[in-house]
């Protein structure tokens, strides 16, 4: 697999079955020095986009030949991380293969090779594409940085820290829904019609004929549509008309909970009066708030939520195909937060921070830390005392919007 600033493609890695590559697949599998003298590494976009080539392996043969392989990648300014997938015996008890030590010993000075030994899980291979496709993202889009200023030293005469901002979670479609698109472009159009006089391409604004229009596609995202055989496929979100259902999946230790999961906006949970079928009598209606509080309190004596699943998607009150995920937070006495949680498809790799012995912070740093930390004051968030300013500076817009007559 080898990727640059603007796209992925694959190499040759086996028969014919696997997905098709720039260069003609071979009847066996690719060693690793043919690999690196295929010329496509090379000639693939312009000079000034980085390439990068991510080989994934068991072992490495003919070390001296795939060392001469690499020297030439080098020239080309083409760096390569060699993934070892090594057993779980080898990662408990240090057990480095002799071939692979071999391996590392002959490229270790070569300034464009890195080498990554992993436990084949599927988990760490999951983790692992995410990451990759972080990296084709970082080519993109420039890192976020911030500084956290403090109104006292933190050390001396530092007053700042400076950090990079990575988000944890990404939103994701809530489904794939049904769309017409031209076919000389694949475009979506962007409203669904019968009237086939205003059929017009998204692209060239020419009028299109029914035969240049297909009804069989869906909308992956904003601008990608997969035409398919049939209109059975896709499936139209609808907006939330009625209450909406979660079920309950299970509990969760709130201490252990990592908050980077939680996305979106906090709902707040108080028990209803009505329920979701047939409206309750006041018996009946007493029952469910003592339920509800008696919920509420188990589980803030427990320290525990409640995991849920819903099809609805309560940040853009739309039901899809694709499940949600939410987590119901009790309090001592009073109401309940709901907050969505992001799924698998969703969380983000964590940046890459192996702290090094440089790094180790010292006594004299943890005091002077601690004397700052105890100049600022320590009090509950109360939300009244914090005002963006929305109210008075929109008063200031009316004001001057009113001189001016």
């Amino acid at each position: 697999m080898w990727a640059g600033g603007h796209g992925v493609a694959l190499l040759p890695a086996g028969p014919a079955q696997h997905p098709p590559s720039p260069a003609p697949p071979p009847q066996a599998d690719v060693s690793l020095a043919n690999l690196f003298s295929n010329r496509a590494i090379y000639s693939w976009a312009t000079d000034d986009i980085s390439k990068k080539v991510i080989a994934i392996c068991m072992s490495a043969q003919n070390p001296e030949a795939l060392r001469r392989s690499l020297m030439d990648a080098a020239e080309q300014c083409v760096a390569v991380d060699f993934i070892m997938l090594e057993p779980e015996a080898a990662f408990m008890y240090g057990d480095i293969p002799a071939n692979a030590n071999s391996f590392v010993n002959r490229i270790c000075d070569l300034e464009n090779c890195v080498v990554r030994r992993y436990n084949p899980e599927p988990q760490v291979l999951r983790g692992l594409v995410k990451r990759w496709l972080e990296d084709l993202k970082d080519d993109k889009e420039e890192i976020l940085q911030a500084v956290f200023l403090f109104r006292y030293p933190i050390i001396d005469s530092v007053k700042h820290i400076c950090c990079n901002l990575y988000a944890s979670a990404n939103h994701i479609t809530d489904g794939f829904p049904s769309c017409q698109a031209c076919k000389c472009h694949g475009c979506p159009i962007d409203h669904v019609t019968t009237n086939k006089v205003k059929w017009m391409c998204p692209i060239t604004s020419r009028q299109l004929a029914s035969s240049d229009v297909t009804d069989t596609a869906v909308r992956i995202g904003e601008q990608t549509v997969l035409f398919l055989p049939t209109s059975e496929g896709g499936s139209n979100l609808q907006r939330v008309s009625t209450s909406i259902s979660f079920d309950v999946i299970e509990r969760t230790q709130l201490a252990s909970m990592n908050e980077g999961v939680i996305m979106g906006r906090s709902f707040v949970v108080i028990p209803s009066s009505n329920d979701v079928e047939v409206a309750l009598t006041d018996e009946c209606s007493d029952q469910n708030t003592q339920i509800f509080y008696g919920l509420c309190e188990t589980l803030f004596k427990l320290d525990q939520g409640l995991v849920c699943s819903s099809s609805c998607n309560i940040e853009t009150m739309k039901i899809g195909t694709l499940q949600c995920y939410y987590l119901l937070i009790p309090s001592e006495k009073g109401p309940m937060l709901l907050r969505r949680l992001a799924g698998s498809e969703e969380i983000l790799p964590l940046p890459d921070m192996n702290r090094d012995c440089k790094s180790k912070v010292t006594m004299k740093i943890r005091n002077s830390v601690e004397t700052s930390l105890s100049k600022i004051a320590l009090k509950d968030y109360n939300p009244v005392q914090h005002e963006r300013g929305f109210h008075s500076k929109l008063n200031r817009l009316v004001k001057d919007s009113l001189q001016f007559g």
